[in-house]
């Protein structure tokens, strides 16, 4: 059943801790009253603070180092945990690492631009490239310009890791998170995280439909102001990577859910929800959620269990994407609340 043999066979490189632990989220579930929830730590991934790009990055600078590059760029806002994940895997296998980053968050605190993500970016070695979002295609259509004069091998990463490559890792992730259910006794029908750059969900549900399981992915839409757009990245690249390693499936659009109710503003603007729900996991469970990533899907995955829609439903695993390094430049809004 759990095949995706053809996995074992990429270029990868070793970043992460895995498996990453399961964690059973009791008394949130006795204060929701809804199914068990379950908790896959993919906050815990060991690199750089951790998060899900690591899985993403095995993958990704396996490839680079397969083509023997020697520089790595990529792309991301202000405080991207893509980035800073990005900087510190090169680190490890010692790439030179170019990070262009956009300011497209309209958020006012002082230490948006030096602290949190970004601090840890230039502690990582990252070559920090701040732009205006405008400034970014010609900003890096130069630099690959002088990489090439310089007869360099550049290795080009998109925002989030998020091509067929890049979700290779949530592919195994499924694989992963099959074998953990299982172990535990729990009835793995129902996934929920936060979806952006549509890499995890699109590796997630390649990764079900490869080894044969009926698993519904909740992607909880933290960044697209345009869903329909999302849903159609995700399901283009969930085929994708299903040519890479499962030529027997193709998924179809009626696989792809994305729940946008939650978005609020705008990418990185968390609402006051996302806020509630950060302290209430902290609280019950001595758990940290991020105000732009996984705090916001958590804040999905409240309205939802309270609203009686996974009543059917003995067991809810909820992925934890990360994102923790960005609480400082957050603070303003996430005071102690007692």
């Amino acid at each position: 059943m759990l095949k995706l043999t053809a996995l074992d066979t990429l270029p990868r490189v070793s970043l992460a801790h895995l498996p990453t632990p399961l964690q059973p989220l009791n008394r949130l579930g006795a204060a929701l009253g809804g199914p068990r929830i379950w908790l896959k730590r993919d906050d815990c991934t060991g690199l750089g603070t951790g998060g899900n790009k690591t899985r993403k990055l095995e993958f990704l600078l396996g490839e680079a180092v397969d083509q023997a590059a020697d520089v790595v760029v990529t792309f991301g806002a202000i405080q991207s945990n893509h980035a800073r994940q990005t900087a510190a895997a090169c680190a490890s296998q010692g790439l030179e690492c170019h990070l262009l980053l956009a300011r497209k968050v309209p958020w006012t605190d002082p230490g948006y631009e030096t602290l949190g993500n970004i601090q840890l970016d230039g502690l990582f070695g990252g070559h920090i490239h701040l732009l205006e979002s405008s400034e970014v295609e010609g900003h890096f259509e130069s630099m690959l310009s002088e990489f090439r004069a310089q007869n360099r091998r550049p290795y080009v990463i998109p925002v989030g890791g998020s091509n067929a490559t890049g979700a290779l890792g949530y592919a195994d992730c499924a694989r992963e998170l099959s074998i953990q259910c299982a172990e535990h006794g729990i009835e793995l029908t129902d996934v929920m995280h936060a979806t952006s750059s549509a890499g995890t969900q699109a590796g997630l549900v390649a990764g079900f439909a490869a080894i044969g399981e009926d698993v519904r992915i909740h992607g909880i839409n933290v960044s697209e102001p345009d869903s329909s757009e999302l849903e159609s990245v995700i399901l283009n690249l969930a085929n994708d990577v299903l040519e890479r390693v499962d030529l027997e499936h193709v998924v179809s659009a009626d696989a792809i859910h994305v729940d946008s109710r939650f978005l609020g503003e705008g990418y990185g603007l968390p609402t006051d929800e996302t806020l509630a729900a950060i302290h209430q996991l902290a609280e019950l469970e001595g758990v940290l959620f991020d105000p732009v990533y996984s705090g916001k899907a958590m804040s999905g995955l409240l309205a939802r269990v309270r609203d009686g829609e996974f009543t059917d439903i003995k067991d809810l695993v909820f992925i934890h994407t990360g994102g923790i390094a960005s609480l400082p430049v957050y603070n303003n809004v996430l005071r102690p609340s007692g």
